[in-house]
């Protein structure tokens, strides 16, 4: 099955393979299974529910936003795609966000069985297996297991000359997330920002600030973390 590569903000390229179509309506149908049994249970404890609004707050509703609710909490899995080992992502490998879920959600009215199950169609006919859903929100279901290898592309480091020496070996101690903030904040030229996150990750990383200014600091952190990063590989 063909990969997608997408680049992350440090240059850190991650190579995914799109969930195939049975694998999507293998954990779909699990999904399915679980509300399912999900009514079924209150409907043998239904004479427990006393009123249309517990109804609809205990069973309708819960049912309803399963997908959307499950994903959100779970960064990208129902119960479904976790026993099948998928998950959803944006299209650049980050992780979708509220609207993303909901409008991909809100489309499996038309993706669905109840349209004739026109995503199925659709996923048979691109190569990412995309369902409409999909392409509207911009999102994309890997396989977990090939979402989880990251390999580094050399050509994006085209500062990180033979002879480059890292400064603060701690900083291989970041994850993706923080240094993503640092570079962020670094792209926003905001000198206070720049100076506090500075003294945070000075404290985090136990180190002392060698550089003539924070922003240097910050930027010399980015690059030694991205050289261990190389270094891993």
């Amino acid at each position: 099955m063909a990969e997608k590569s997408i680049v992350t903000g440090q240059y850190v390229r991650i190579k995914q393979t799109p969930a195939s179509v049975g694998e999507r309506m293998l954990a779909q149908i699990i999904d399915w299974v679980v509300q399912a049994a999900y009514v079924a249970a209150w409907a043998y404890l239904g004479p427990r529910l006393t009123g249309s609004l517990q109804i609809i707050f205990i069973v309708i509703l819960p049912t309803l936003f399963y997908c959307p609710l499950c994903e959100m909490l779970t960064g990208g899995q129902t119960l479904g795609k976790w026993l099948v080992k998928l998950r959803v992502i944006m299209a650049d490998g980050s992780l979708p966000s509220l609207a993303a879920y909901l409008l991909r959600w809100l489309l499996m009215i038309v993706d669905g069985p109840t349209l004739g199950c026109i995503g199925v169609l659709v996923m048979i006919l691109n190569r990412n297996n995309q369902r409409l859903g999909d392409m509207a929100a911009g999102t994309l279901v890997v396989k977990l297991r090939s979402y989880s290898k990251i390999q580094v592309s050399l050509d994006e480091y085209d500062y990180l000359t033979e002879g480059y020496r890292p400064s603060y070996p701690q900083a291989s101690d970041l994850s993706l997330e923080q240094v993503d903030i640092i570079a962020r904040t670094l792209d926003t030229n905001q000198p206070e920002r720049i100076t506090q996150l500075s003294l945070k990750v000075q404290q985090l990383l136990s180190v002392t600030r060698r550089e003539p200014s924070d922003e240097s600091f910050l930027r010399r952190i980015v690059r030694d973390y991205q050289y261990y990063a190389l270094e891993e590989i």
